[in-house]
């Protein structure tokens, strides 16, 4: 059992270690967690005269540089001054040349939202009327690309290593005190350390990039560091790392000074470290509070602790379930788990998992505000994923419980077992010894009755043994007998802990024990994962948020009368197939409504085509498709009046374009209407 023990556990972490791998490759890119909710210009609008400045409203603050909204002409060159700057709260603008020219201009824009993650995007307007444009927005972009995905195995190891960090070493003082002198668990705090220190060197280094070109050589630009310094993200980072220099000191005295201790001394010490262990906890959580999604948004005050709280919680459970693991695996074979042991983490993991559900729930209504986010929003999803993963984990941990109790049924009786075989080995040992003295007793009795020539004799020949050679021999034999006898010593000793192992692992209740922790950590290594990309993923309240600014602005944004105008670029494959035709409706409200149809050739001029068709859709309502025949009026003008919109909503307007008698496409767009 011993021996298919281990592959299962190796053969077990690697396929974790993989799952985790790919479900971090496919979060992709880091969402933006502050949205566009309008622009002025608006996206696709075609303006008489060219605009003074483009302004942009975010659903929160962001910060810019320089190049963080461009403005670029039809040929790729900018057009903007490059200072832009923050108009009221959430909206920013920047000031454009004069006299610029008709024709398609492309908006970009790169940002960081308050809560640390990146924000890019690009859209275009067009001034008299749209134009060809080279203009393209590819290459490596802020918070995706290789650096991205980079970041973000950054944030999952130093998630994974603050959980291993803080819940190891209060597994070690609060469940099993002599766990400190037991090198497995030494190891496993100091990883945590080392895993959560490296994780932070890197995220510092990848900041500037990951925010700004997403180019892997800007990493090694120490200009571009020191500009990270100065940021929120930034200064968390180094507070992190200031903090870590606390803990290494904390982990020197736990596995140092502490575990010399007597059992009477280390109560004394025990509190101490508690409470300086604590806060060392608490201010690494805050660091991650106070730059990511606690930090903005609704309440931020309260978040911040509640989200400190939420951090502990998960690394006393999953840090704590963790070490557990190691020790109950690799532990030596003369210091085995307690079952007191066992018992009083099952408590700490209970008061945990109730401080995940307080907290969690607080959290979730911050960050969703409605339950239709639940499955409106990917961040609702995620949660709702992650809560399954966290109600699994704590029905396995019930099961761990269950062993937990049979364990600690089962311990006196097999210590009365092992009571009985030490007292029968002490036994047997004191009867071999007694023998042993009779027998030298026996001999020595006889000796004395030999005859004294007999003895002369033997002292003769004794004394011609004791030669030069023969003496420089038996210091050899002598020497040669000590480093046998220690070999077998060592044997021995090796042999003993082999069989304690198997009788150990032969428990029943241990192995369940062991097999339902192992259980628990696969999970665990999922719901960190899960959590990552959570993290990293736009909140279902600010997406809701912006979906309705989004509507409400492209209200705000058409004419006084209602009208929408769409600009729907066209290419048939045919000589002289391509174009663009505007559609413009009017009122654009529930009822009758005007409809024309302008038909220009890339340059902008008029041109006639031999048929043009609409149909009109609503797929949410399966409402349509509603044809639409427009009468042809003059040059590259069509027509249709009386148009009939049922009921308001998000409509898709199809036209079919046919330029030959052969070559046509349809193309679509949707707007919204009433």
């Amino acid at each position: 059992m011993t021996q298919t023990i281990a592959p299962r556990l190796r053969t077990l972490v690697l396929l974790l270690v993989a799952a985790a791998c790919a479900l971090l490759a496919g979060a992709g890119p880091a969402s933006a967690h502050a949205a566009l909710t309008g622009s002025d210009p608006r996206e696709g609008a075609v303006v008489d005269t060219a605009p003074a400045q483009v302004s942009l409203t975010f659903s929160e603050s962001v910060s810019t540089d320089d190049d963080s909204l461009r403005v670029l002409d039809p040929k790729g060159k900018r057009v903007d001054d490059g200072k832009p700057s923050g108009t009221g709260g959430t909206t920013y603008s920047v000031k454009l040349h004069a006299g610029l020219p008709d024709g398609t201009y492309t908006v970009t824009y790169q940002v960081v939202s308050a809560d640390s993650h990146p924000v890019a995007g690009a859209y275009t307007f067009s001034v008299g009327a749209p134009s060809e444009t080279s203009v393209t927005v590819s290459g490596p972009s802020a918070g995706g690309g290789f650096v991205g995905g980079l970041y973000g195995v950054g944030r999952y190891v130093s998630y994974t290593g603050f959980a291993v960090l803080v819940g190891g070493a209060a597994f070690v003082l609060a469940c099993w005190p002599r766990g400190s002198g037991v090198r497995v668990l030494q190891r496993v705090v100091v990883s945590g350390w080392l895993a959560l220190t490296a994780a932070t060197l890197l995220l510092l280094l990848l900041r500037g990039s990951y925010t700004g070109s997403g180019k892997f050589a800007d990493v090694f630009d120490l200009n571009l560091l020191g500009e990270v310094l100065q940021t929120k993200p930034g200064a968390a980072l180094v507070s992190r790392l200031l903090l870590l220099a606390a803990a290494a000191l904390f982990i020197a005295v736990l596995f140092g000074a502490y575990d010399k201790r007597e059992d009477e001394e280390k109560r004394d010490l025990t509190f101490g470290l508690a409470v300086g262990g604590s806060v060392v906890a608490a201010g690494l959580a805050a660091t991650w509070a106070m730059s990511e999604h606690a930090s903005v948004g609704l309440q931020a005050g309260l978040a911040m602790p509640v989200d400190v709280v939420h951090l502990i919680a998960v690394a006393t459970w999953l840090g704590g379930l963790t070490a557990l693991l190691v020790a109950l695996y690799r532990a030596p074979a003369d210091t085995p788990v307690p079952a007191l042991a066992v018992r009083r983490f099952s408590r700490v993991a209970f008061g945990s998992v109730i401080a995940l559900v307080v907290t969690g729930t607080y959290q979730s209504w911050r960050q969703l505000g409605s339950w239709t986010a639940f499955t409106d929003t990917r961040y609702g999803q995620l949660l709702l994923v992650k809560i399954g993963l966290v109600a699994v984990l704590v029905g396995v941990a019930y099961f761990s419980r269950r062993w937990t109790a049979q364990l600690a049924e089962a311990a006196p009786a097999v210590a009365g077992a092992a009571a009985a075989r030490r007292a029968e080995k002490g036994a047997g040992k004191a009867g071999t010894k007694a023998g042993t003295k009779a027998s030298g007793n026996a001999s020595a009795k006889a000796g004395t009755k030999a005859p004294g020539n007999a003895k002369v004799a033997q002292k003769e020949s004794g004394t011609a043994k004791a030669s030069g050679t023969t003496k420089g021999s038996g210091t050899a034999k002598g020497s040669g007998g000590s480093q046998r006898a220690a070999q077998l010593a060592r044997q021995r000793a090796a042999v003993d802990a082999a069989r304690q192992k198997r009788q150990r692992d032969a428990d029943p209740n241990r192995f369940g024990l062991r097999r339902s922790v192992l259980a628990e950590a696969g999970i665990a290594v999922v719901l960190l994962v899960v959590t990552t990309v959570l993290t990293q993923t736009e909140p279902g309240r600010t997406e809701e948020e912006a979906k309705a600014a989004g509507g409400s602005s492209a209200a705000a944004s058409a004419p006084s009368t209602g009208a929408v105008t769409l600009d729907m670029p066209f290419d048939t494959g045919a000589q002289n197939g391509k174009g663009v035709v505007r559609v413009e409706l009017d009122p654009a409200r529930v009822g009758a409504n005007d409809m024309h149809l302008y038909v220009e050739r890339p340059d902008g001029t008029a041109f006639d085509i031999p048929e043009v068709k609409v149909a009109l859709t609503q797929k949410a309502k399966d409402i349509g498709p509603l044809p639409v025949a427009p009468d042809h009026i003059t040059t590259g003008h069509w027509s249709a009046s009386g148009v009939q919109i049922p009921m308001a909503g998000d409509w898709e307007v199809a036209l079919t374009v046919r330029t030959s008698d052969i070559d046509q496409v349809t193309i679509s767009k949707n707007t919204q209407i009433g």
